[in-house]
């Protein structure tokens, strides 16, 4: 049953951005059926792997087997196909679908995807290890996981180190040329099969390990010649995104698998364009081709510096989440004030005349009294459509409001409030949902960062902002539809 109403739910959030198309003949619905495959397939692999892999047990060959074919394959492609007149571009090509097919086969029938995820959720784990040594060198038991004298989490000292941390790792990733390399092949495959533009793809790679402001570096010198379709792509990817230095505070303030975020933000990229292709469909002319190369300007002069610039860039990003922490968690206090107000002011107008008319009643009884009442209602029958259980479906539907209302740091922080009550099903389909940086306020932040980048395209960007987050929005919450239906 929760598999049907997912179901619908993917074809209830397709027909919202379809009835909100500027251009519903322009819609081309390969790039739909291609988005929407992608992120089951990827979301399948992660999450089914270990079903998968019982399915191909039938394949008698070892991974060492499978590894020395695929090897002599790449060998022969490598050094053939540009000195022997007799390896056609025919042959050439079949080699290579023969050899992507092998290295599926392998990969699922040895769960090498699943594995790596694995992988990258135990270097994490450590890495926020390491990250508490140097927050507890600074402030001593405060920085601890569970301080000396039982001080418990304290946010400010535990999660924003990490942070600060894990930009610094990002930074020396980049000066490696680790992340330029792993941005430059998603986008490859990514354009090839979405038909995106070049400028498209590798903004939209860029997006899931940059967040919403620099990913749009990457293509700097195309923005101002983007068409409006192109940078709705731009806008849409990074509000479905999140920045990878942000994922390690999501696991420490919600408790929340990191190969769930991991998935989220890599099958997001495929959802993010087609939901922006069917939104502001492309009526013009690309001027960028589907293998734009990657420049990401390198401005470290060594490792060390790259490490000192990560740091000091996670330290204005950790004071800035630190601010809009604060301010937001006060506002939402704000409001829960003014509205708790109201109704214990309409509470006691029926209590002192209980012969008031039906109206005040009715008003007094259904009056909200606090934010959250609000939100959940609003939303709870989204978080049911995603596959939510109806019993959870207010709690998920008020952090998904509360997700695009304030940010998606204070949804995590609420989730992890909560995390104990859901049903593992609704904790997952909630992780996935809430990856996404779509909120009021990223409109703001795209303006502003974006605008920066291409002053002509302001106004552009201004009129796409509110489109952007919905877009978003629709992506993060087909990703976790999918999700659901396969968990």
């Amino acid at each position: 049953m929760d598999r049907l109403t997912g179901l619908f739910g993917i074809f209830a959030l397709l027909a919202i951005a379809y009835a909100l198309s500027s251009n519903r003949k322009a819609i081309r619905w390969k790039t739909v059926i291609w988005g929407i495959t992608l992120q089951f397939g990827f979301a399948f692999i992660v999450l089914r792997g270990t079903w998968l892999s019982q399915q191909l047990n039938w394949i008698p060959f070892s991974p060492l087997v499978f590894l020395i074919v695929i090897s002599l394959q790449l060998l022969l492609l490598f050094f053939c196909s540009s000195r022997y007149s007799w390896f056609s571009p025919l042959i050439r090509s079949r080699l290579k679908v023969a050899l992507g097919f092998e290295i599926l086969v392998a990969a699922l029938k040895f769960q090498w995807i699943s594995g790596l995820f694995g992988i990258i959720r135990e270097i994490v784990q450590h890495l926020i290890a390491y990250s508490t040594e140097g927050s507890t060198f600074v402030f001593g038991s405060l920085g601890a996981d569970r301080g000396k004298e039982n001080l418990g989490f304290i946010f400010a000292f535990q999660v924003l180190p990490t942070i600060i941390f894990f930009a610094s790792i990002f930074a020396i990733l980049y000066y490696l040329g680790v992340m330029p390399l792993v941005i430059r092949k998603i986008s490859n495959i990514v354009g090839k099969i979405m038909g995106s533009s070049g400028a498209e793809s590798v903004s939209v790679a860029a997006s899931i390990f940059m967040g919403q402001a620099e990913a749009p570096l990457t293509v700097r010198p195309f923005l101002s010649k983007m068409t409006y379709s192109e940078l709705m792509t731009v806008m849409t990817s990074g509000m479905a995104h999140v920045a990878g230095g942000m994922m390690a505070a999501y696991v420490l303030v919600a408790k929340v698998d990191i190969v769930h975020l991991l998935t989220a933000v890599v099958m997001t990229a495929p959802g993010a364009i087609m939901v922006a292709k069917i939104l502001i469909p492309e009526t013009d002319h690309p001027k960028t081709n589907s293998t734009l190369p990657l420049k990401i300007p390198r401005t470290d002069v060594n490792l060390l510096d790259a490490a000192a610039r990560g740091a000091n860039e996670g330290v204005h990003l950790a004071i800035n989440v630190a601010g809009m922490l604060i301010a937001f968690v006060a506002l939402v206090a704000l409001s829960n004030g003014l509205l708790g107000f109201l109704h214990h002011q309409l509470s006691l107008q029926v209590t002192r005349f209980p012969d008031s008319s039906n109206t005040w009643q009715f008003l007094a009884h259904y009056f909200p009294e606090n934010l959250q009442e609000i939100l959940g209602t609003l939303f709870r029958p989204i978080a049911w459509m995603m596959g939510v259980s109806w019993k959870d479906s207010f709690e998920v539907g008020n952090l998904l409001g509360t997700r695009m209302v304030l940010n998606e740091f204070v949804s995590f922080i609420k989730l992890g409030e909560i995390a104990s009550t859901l049903e593992p099903r609704s904790l997952t389909i909630s992780t996935f949902a809430l990856c996404g940086f779509a909120n009021f306020g990223s409109i703001a932040i795209q303006i502003g960062g974006i605008g920066s980048l291409a002053p002509t395209r302001r106004h552009d960007l201004a009129r796409l902002g509110i489109w952007a987050m919905i877009g978003g929005t629709i992506a993060n919450f087909l990703s976790a539809t999918i999700a659901g239906m396969l968990l």
